[in-house]
């Protein structure tokens, strides 16, 4: 199993259009075969951070999705694109 957290910051006037596009990228993310989880969150005391929760079956999964199109249009070509600061966390499950 693979585990991250993607920490992504916007400015103030993107939020509106990022939680759009979170909302297509995850639709599109879920339906992938060997994608576990995929659950994106707004800070309750930052509302301008949004942190994702990802899992995948393997690296062969993930590799599937950052190659596919709805990756490649909405995180890449939107999301990015507006994104002040990224940061990832990987995580290795306890039990």
């Amino acid at each position: 199993m693979v585990s991250f957290v993607v920490r992504l910051t916007f400015k103030p006037e993107d939020i509106a259009e990022i939680v759009e596009t979170l909302g297509l990228l995850t639709a599109e993310s879920r339906r992938e075969p060997e994608c576990v989880n995929y659950i994106p969150h707004q800070l309750k005391e930052d509302p301008n951070t949004v942190l994702i929760y990802e899992q995948y079956k393997d690296e062969a999964a993930l590799e599937a999705h950052r190659e596919s199109a709805h990756f490649k249009k909405y995180a890449i070509g939107h999301l990015y694109q507006r994104m002040r600061e990224r940061s990832v966390e990987h995580l290795n499950a306890l039990l």
